[in-house]
């Protein structure tokens, strides 16, 4: 039975995932109704229970978020954490000392590889043909 559920909305949201992917305002307004309206109602089911007090939700929400390895990753972002490990310079500082060569956005490297490609094939093309 719950298989048939399961099988049941993993198609629909298939269905709806390819229609609202087509307007992506609509899909971010809808989606972030379903994500508040989701808070909501787990905020007012929490207000059901006396023992529920905020020190309470508190204490309890750290440790659901630190067993599940949350809580870090959450409140500070993963790129933060990635960056902090490798050492790298925070972006403001690359600016600072102008140093051009270790800030290069997705484009600067798409267009380099775009380059060496087209040397490649340029050489490829001057190769004997067997």
């Amino acid at each position: 039975m719950f298989r048939v559920w399961l099988n049941f909305f993993d198609k629909l949201e298939d269905k709806i995932r390819g229609s609202l992917s087509r307007y992506p305002i609509a899909y971010a307004v809808i989606g972030g109704i379903g994500i508040v309206l989701f808070w909501r109602g787990v905020w007012l089911t929490a207000d059901l229970f006396q023992f529920m007090t905020g020190p309470v939700s508190l204490l309890l929400g750290t440790v659901m978020l630190l067993s599940m390895g949350l809580f870090v990753s959450f409140f500070i972002g993963d790129h933060i954490l990635i960056t902090g490990l490798k050492h790298e310079k925070k972006l403001i500082e690359k600016i600072e000392k102008a140093e051009a060569t270790e800030i290069k956005t997705e484009t600067d490297i798409l267009n380099d590889i775009n380059k060496k490609l087209g040397r490649m094939e340029k050489k490829l093309k001057k190769l004997p043909k067997r």
